[in-house]
């Protein structure tokens, strides 16, 4: 790999000088036609999944060595998720392109890790950016007797189970120093530039032409559902939407958007490496959550829908992470909704003026719990928060009945013994 120093380019410009002004040697290529030739970059973010490398198969198998100088691939991915046989595949088409196929660990802050690394290690030019690393090989997927060992490195190299930084990188001769995407280009062997030393410094102007691709926006939600944390959210999601659609009369835009979040959910699954029980436990939540929201109060029916929540969001992927932060928002965000908005919701939707709410007044029922004199009763089977009228105290399994109702509270009193009320003694008489 070699490396493109200010020296170099100081040189280039001699040339240029040498030869005419930057705007003269590019007439001259126009007038003796002389084709610069085509770099196509493709951004590669993100597991490589069926569709990154079909989209990255499709551009090799598409290469014109005539028109064509290189392949560049933009990289931060931290593995793979399709078969051994599919990335060997996709190997072949690397070390058999008919032009150089190059790699760029970049922006900064980007890695290269896993099954990915090993792909990137196949390239005829690789380049890293500061902030950026590679490593953490794993075991080994492609076969060495096809493709040889990573880097030409042996078996029990410490990259398999460690990361290098861009230094440790660009001094092992890993990679080639490229900060950005212009002088990795640059760079690559019959990649040319004209210089324009006019200004106070030389500019450097690419006279090859470069095109960009990237994925169709269908495709990108596919390679988006396909993201762990993402999969992961958008299953909470989707069951916690058509939780609450249950409860609800008819079909709204919950339970649409519930269902579309539940199918790109699927996807996601069905491409990562998810454990078929977690999902289980995850489905479990959910039913445990219901239980206690048809009851009205959060109860040991949501302790255990929490825990189970809990269980089946860490054990979910096998050898891929969701991360803390979606991790945290799904396990918080779904308690929450479930277990403390969702009753209220609920029963909110129920008491609009719409339906009413006076049916359950004169309503017999039981005191769950003490009311002194706030607390909980239940009326038809159902649950709601209550008062005591008059602040008389009932005690639980006591009978009562509901004198009146104001906002999600209904104001009860017991069915013998009651305070009697002097407004409603006025209304009688």
């Amino acid at each position: 790999m070699r490396r493109l120093s200010t020296a170099v380019f100081i040189a280039l410009a001699g040339l240029f000088l040498l030869g005419g002004s930057a705007g003269a040697h590019g007439d001259d290529h126009e007038s003796d036609g002389h084709d610069p030739g085509t770099v196509d970059v493709v951004e590669v973010n993100g597991l490589l999944d069926p569709v990154l490398t079909e989209m990255m198969a499709e551009t090799l198998r598409d290469v014109d060595p005539a028109t064509m100088v290189a392949v560049v691939f933009q990289i931060d991915s931290n593995g793979a998720v399709v078969d051994d046989a599919a990335l060997s595949a996709l190997a072949d088409l690397v070390v058999s392109s008919p032009v150089p196929v190059s790699f760029w660990i970049g922006p900064a802050g980007a890695e290269v890790a896993g099954r990915a690394a090993q792909l990137v290690a196949l390239g005829d030019d690789v380049g890293i950016s500061p902030g950026s690393a590679i490593g953490n090989l794993g075991e080994l997927s492609l076969p060495a007797d096809r493709f040889g060992t990573p880097f030409g490195l042996p078996s029990d190299t410490d990259l398999v189970g460690s990361m290098v930084s861009y230094d440790d990188a660009v001094g092992r001769g890993l990679a080639r120093s490229a900060p950005v995407l212009l002088e990795h280009l640059v760079g690559l062997d019959g990649f040319e530039v004209l210089v324009d030393d006019t200004g106070d410094k030389p500019m450097v102007e690419p006279v090859t032409r470069t095109r960009f691709r990237q994925l169709s926006i269908t495709d990108q939600v596919f390679h988006t559902a396909a993201s762990p944390p993402v999969a992961y959210l958008l299953l909470l999601v989707g069951m916690g939407l058509l939780v609450f659609e249950f409860f609800t009369a008819g079909v709204g835009i919950a339970g649409v958007i519930g269902a579309a979040s539940l199918l790109l959910a699927s996807y996601g699954l069905a491409v990562l490496p998810g454990r078929a029980w977690a999902v289980g436990v995850l489905v479990f939540a959910m039913i445990g959550y219901a239980i206690d929201i048809q009851a009205g109060v959060p109860r040991a029916w949501t302790v255990i829908g929490t825990v189970s929540l809990v269980l089946g969001s860490v054990f979910l992927f096998d050898g891929t992470q969701v991360g803390w932060i979606a991790l945290a928002t799904g396990v918080v965000g779904t308690a929450l909704g479930l277990a403390g908005g969702m009753p209220t919701m609920v029963r909110t939707r129920f008491s609009t003026p719409t339906i009413g709410r006076e049916w359950i007044v004169g309503e017999a029922g039981t005191a769950v719990d003490d009311l002194s004199p706030n607390g909980t009763v239940e009326v038809r089977g159902a649950v709601w928060k209550a008062r005591t009228n008059r602040a008389t105290p009932i005690q639980p399994g006591e009978p009562i009945r509901v004198v009146a109702v104001e906002g999600l509270w209904l104001e009860v009193e017991p069915e013998v013994g009651a305070a009697r009320d002097h407004r409603a003694r006025a209304a009688r008489s």
